[in-house]
């Protein structure tokens, strides 16, 4: 597979079983040496309606093939780490994109089989490899002779009886509450910025539904521009793209509920959702991205407006070459 055979995949949407065009997608993508944000969306819109359609082999191909790149589709990474753990392995050990926090919601959900997996991880957080110690050894949450169903306050409380420097070894119920207040300290520094985050959603979104609902795009994209501080172009550039996928990045770095964001994607974009699967699809796609992926892609339309900026000023400002005609014009004037 060569990067011009992922392209025709992706334009031509390749006739054939799933399980062909879903493992010939991915084998194509992981021949491009360096895959545009276009083509990694491109990857997602082909591969997620797929998912349910194909067998185990298949989707175990898949998370061996993109456990180690880079440029994988968050969408599609996050939907093969909630398979069994004989599936997602290769993604939990190896794939860079995903965070701790991701980890962290992981084993909350698949419990002991992914977070032996994800124990694997090279450079692992300290606070996460602590959290999968606990779960392999059940003591350490609960002291011996107290009971599993009691709340988790009692472990914590025998704890104060003990002298911690008794032995090196974990006292018994400590090591848990260690772990839960790291893990509390960890996910914390999201909350205050969640709250500011609120305060400012319900302007910038009420904004964006009047004028999306106007059936006026140029308003729409002006309103767009001023919510998330870029240019016009680019706000412009992410409406009017064959797909949705630099809008759903727009959307989410508004921090927008699902149901908000689909009411404008479905008001600028109505030709995108004709039937019921493809609802269905945006808001997993939409629920797959995590928001400091779509922040960092804001990030680069800013980046590359004040990069246009500057080139700008700079051809302005370079003296321009007198044409021959103007100076013959000169000579006969004088």
């Amino acid at each position: 597979m060569s990067a011009s055979d992922f392209r025709q995949i992706a334009i031509g949407r390749e006739t054939g079983k799933p399980e062909r065009l879903f493992r010939a997608a991915v084998s194509a993508f992981c021949a491009l040496p360096r895959p545009s944000r276009r083509e990694i969306g491109q990857l997602e819109d082909l591969t997620l309606p797929l998912f349910d359609k194909v067998s185990v082999e298949a989707r175990r191909y898949v998370a061996a093939a993109l456990s180690e790149s880079e440029y994988a589709p968050f969408g599609l990474v996050r939907k093969l780490c909630d398979e069994p753990v004989d599936i997602a392995a290769p993604l939990l050990v190896r794939s860079p994109i995903l965070s701790d926090v991701t980890l962290i919601s992981l084993i909350g959900r698949h419990g002991l089989p992914h977070a032996r997996a994800i124990a694997r991880r090279p450079n692992l957080h300290k606070t996460i490899a602590d959290l999968i110690r606990v779960l392999e050894r059940p003591r350490l949450v609960y002291p011996e002779g107290a009971k599993q169903d009691e709340p988790a306050t009692v472990a914590s409380q025998a704890t104060v009886t003990v002298a911690p420097d008794v032995s090196n070894d974990p006292v018994p119920g400590q090591l848990a509450e260690n772990v839960r207040r790291k893990l509390r300290a960890m996910m914390t520094p999201a909350a205050p910025r969640q709250t500011v985050a609120d305060e400012e959603r319900a302007p910038s979104y009420d904004k964006l539904k009047a004028t999306a609902l106007t059936g006026n795009d140029t308003f729409f994209q002006t309103a767009l521009a001023d919510a998330l501080e870029i240019d016009l172009h680019a706000a412009r550039s992410i409406t009017e793209k064959s797909g949705y996928s630099s809008l759903i990045d727009a959307l989410k770095a508004l921090d927008l509920t699902e149901e908000q964001a689909f009411l404008l994607a479905a008001s600028i974009l109505p030709g995108q959702f004709a039937h019921a699967e493809a609802v269905r699809l945006f808001l997993e796609r939409y629920r797959a991205l995590h928001r400091d992926v779509a922040l960092d892609r804001v990030r680069d339309w800013k980046a590359a407006s004040v990069g246009a900026r500057i080139r700008s000023n700079a051809e302005r400002l370079q003296p321009r070459p007198r044409s021959s005609a103007a100076k013959s014009d000169q000579l006969k004037a004088s």
